[in-house]
């Protein structure tokens, strides 16, 4: 659980955000996790309490088979070797002093994984080519790049140290169509090659399909369902992910899908509503959806799915 709290001012009382809300996934090693939900319901922040880049409230995270909970920052330094991100952003990511080579450079300095500094440019060259950039530019400056070629530069900067787990927080969402393909298709080339694991957050559906090998729904903090990708495409349970998914663009126009369009905006994470935080939106809302919060468990007859509904037939989790 991630909670933040903010200042009161001169006309708002002191108020807590509950941003991530008893959330428990786990990511297989080898394996990508799709994590979707709209902008604000706390994807991000989640990435960022898995990396302990952002303190958690409450709750556990292991890794490796190690609670990382409560280490301390130099208990946590040979663990972040393990642990990279992918930022959302190519363009702020990157600092604009340093040069493409020296920003790739950086972690290996840090971690001292070669022995000189010939050693690292020939590692940088290695890892510019990796992602389909020359070496010739490692002496060029972030400025001198196009979006795309930026996001292929904070690949190679997370690829650097070798790492296990890459949070990749929305890495294509500031990319063009044509670009975000290209990237996409990289990150699952470096995943076959190095045994990759991935949390993929985005809040294209489209992309999450192409790369997931399982997905995880949120709504205000919460995780409203989770399958892997092809139950969850085939087969949504939750009244929320079947409006997400109607709302992806096909290809037919003469096709006979049909629109789910919710009513209604969010809620503020400041004042979440009693019961499922979804039944003021929701299309098949009951009045016992108002009183009683549903719980994440398993669908009947599917032991990959889990969903948070009260309108779901769901058995137990064990």
């Amino acid at each position: 659980m991630k909670n933040f709290s903010l200042k009161p001012g001169p006309f708002m009382r002191a108020l807590s955000v509950r941003a991530v809300q008893d959330v428990s996934l786990s990511i297989k090693k080898g394996e990508t996790l799709g994590l979707v939900g709209e902008s604000g319901c706390g994807k991000s922040t989640l990435g960022r309490c898995i990396l302990k880049l952002i303190e958690p409230s409450s709750g556990e995270i292991f890794f490796a088979e190690q609670n990382i909970t409560r280490l301390t920052h130099s208990q946590m330094k040979p663990l972040r070797r393990r642990m990279q991100i992918i930022f959302q952003d190519p363009y702020s990511s990157l600092n604009p002093r340093m040069t493409i080579g020296r920003i790739i450079e950086e972690p290996l300095i840090i971690y001292r994984l070669c022995k000189s500094r010939t050693e690292r440019l020939k590692r940088v060259q290695v890892l510019l080519e990796l992602v389909g950039l020359m070496s010739e530019v490692a002496n060029r400056y972030p400025h001198e790049f196009s979006g795309g070629q930026r996001q292929r530069v904070g690949i190679a900067r997370a690829l650097a140290v070798q790492p296990e787990l890459i949070i990749c927080d929305e890495p294509v969402s500031a990319l063009d169509v044509s670009i975000q393909a290209q990237i996409i298709n990289l990150l699952m080339d470096l995943q076959k090659r190095f045994n990759l694991t991935y949390l993929f957050i985005s809040h294209d559906l489209k992309i999450v399909e192409h790369i997931s090998h399982r997905v995880a729904v949120m709504y205000l903090g919460k995780i409203v369902e989770e399958a892997d990708f092809r139950t969850l495409y085939d087969s949504p349970k939750h009244p929320y992910t079947r409006a997400l998914l109607s709302a992806v663009p096909v290809a037919n126009p003469e096709s006979n899908k049909q629109r789910i369009v919710l009513s209604g905006e969010p809620p503020h994470a400041t004042q979440p509503p009693p019961g499922c935080q979804f039944h003021p939106r929701c299309f098949m809302a009951e009045a016992r959806c108002s009183q009683i919060e549903p719980q994440l468990k398993m669908v009947k007859g599917q032991r990959d799915q889990r969903v948070s509904c009260l309108l779901v037939d769901c058995e137990e989790v064990e």
